[in-house]
């Protein structure tokens, strides 16, 4: 793997050249289905602006807003800065809400179960930084801006602090406040400026990429991209704990590495037991690591497409048991499935186009998948590691997450929804940073 082929990594840059700040217009292509789909919804909406009380537009309630006690997965479509409301009993989508902006990859470890109440936070990467959303309104509450347009967080498992990685150009990790009853909620309380550490080539820094927290809380680990290092951090105090050369693939099989190649470590999820972590690598590769000792993580294998993984690995979730590995692989249009303890892929679900991420429902029984070239989410139960359902969204699903609470209905924000699935032009949208492939047009 070399640095010279950044289609990938930088799916919106122009030419070859740098990247820039700013938005593209925050709209797809427009699928016959989604103008159907779309105007039925418009009709739909339009009756219910017309009724009163809160959600009809004219009633602007609190910035937590009331929500209500179900059980929601909130998927993001980027090519319409919507959200997809889906409820989890029934794997229909109950409503879908213009916010203005999108996430690719939101908070979802911890949240799908500390989120039970409407003025509860959802932490979401938007433009260039993080933000707090409340749960029961998808009103902001904070903004945390990075100065970098490739941010990763994630809630700790008691929901105090957010950590937060931001990659290239800053190449920092943050600490924020996430305790609504404090003073300081939302603002950074500790940082780590990383760049010394420099990385690949001629990169500035080691592009911290992503963040999954430990269940202990105490730490947290951070896949360092262009510096082929796994970053162990300890979260009190906010500081380094360990750090973890990244071998790879050729080198820890033994063979000869290409001089220019890296291990390119850069999405993490950390098992529920806190004993083994997967890491997706940009190379296409796959490790798993023993986190028993949580600030010691040792490396116990790897997988490749040679050894039945899917292509492109990029992210990953794993269930509840700390058992199976459910690696997204949009190259292959599917998701392998691996024996965490086996260290081996025991199997591909096809799911018909490529996925970048997912998130478990609240009761971790089944696993959500926005399929961002379909226009739906793949739902797959974790007790048979089957593809069980596929639910109609917006355009160009790609983020997604979960909570005890549920949005309050909105007609105005449904209205605007039907409307830019259809198309039409409902003013300018916050982007979200997608590897790979994003509809939002975002720029670093």
């Amino acid at each position: 793997m070399t640095d010279g082929d950044e289609a990938r990594l930088y799916p919106n840059r122009e030419g070859g050249g740098e990247a820039a700040d700013g938005a593209g217009d925050g709209r797809a292509n427009v699928s016959r289905r989604g103008l159907l789909a779309g105007s039925a919804t418009a009709g739909a909406a339009l009756t219910a602006g017309c009724s009163s009380g809160p959600g009809d537009g004219t009633d602007t309630g609190t910035a937590a807003g009331d929500g209500s006690g179900a059980d929601t997965v909130l998927v993001f479509n980027t090519g319409e800065a919507t959200v997809s409301l889906i409820d989890p009993a029934t794997d229909e989508v109950v409503d879908t809400q213009h916010v203005g902006l999108s996430s690719s990859f939101p908070s979802n470890q911890y949240a799908p179960e500390l989120t039970t109440d409407a003025a509860d936070p959802l932490w979401l990467n938007v433009g260039r930084g993080v933000r707090a959303v409340a749960a029961g309104s998808l009103s902001e509450l904070a903004r945390v801006e990075t100065d970098s347009g490739s941010n990763w967080q994630e809630l700790t498992p008691d929901g105090a602090s957010v950590v937060v990685s931001a990659r290239e150009p800053t190449h920092r990790n943050l600490l924020v406040d996430a305790d609504r009853e404090s003073a300081t909620f939302g603002e950074v309380v500790a940082e780590l400026d990383r760049t010394d550490e420099g990385g690949r080539g001629d990169r500035e820094g080691p592009g911290p990429c992503d963040v999954t927290v430990h269940p202990d809380g105490a730490v947290a680990y951070v896949p360092d991209l262009f510096g082929d290092t796994l970053t162990v951090l300890r979260l009190d105090p906010f500081e380094i704990a360990t750090q973890v050369d990244v071998p790879a693939a050729a080198v820890a099989a033994g063979d000869e590495a290409d001089g220019d190649a890296g291990s390119a470590p850069w999405m993490a999820t950390v098992a529920p037991n806190g004993d083994r972590l997967l890491v997706e690598h940009r190379t296409g590769t796959e490790s798993v690591w023993d986190t028993s000792e949580p600030a010691n993580p040792e490396l116990l294998g790897l997988l490749t497409p040679d050894d039945g993984l899917g292509e492109g690995a990029l992210t990953s979730e794993v269930d509840p048991d700390s058992r199976y590995g459910y690696v997204f692989t949009p190259g292959s249009d599917d998701v392998s499935v691996v024996d965490v303890e086996g260290q081996a892929v025991s199997d591909r679900i096809d799911i018909g186009g490529s996925a970048f991420a997912g998130t478990w429902d609240p009761g971790r029984e089944k696993l959500y998948v926005p399929v961002q070239t379909n226009d739906e989410v793949a739902v797959i139960d974790g007790s048979s590691r089957e593809l069980i359902e596929r639910i109609s969204v917006g355009s160009a699903p790609y983020g997604a997450t979960a909570a005890r609470v549920r949005p309050e209905p909105d007609g105005s924000a449904s209205l605007l929804a039907a409307m830019a699935a259809v198309g039409l032009d409902v003013g300018e949208a916050d982007t979200t940073y997608c590897i790979g492939n994003c509809a939002c047009g975002h720029r670093l």
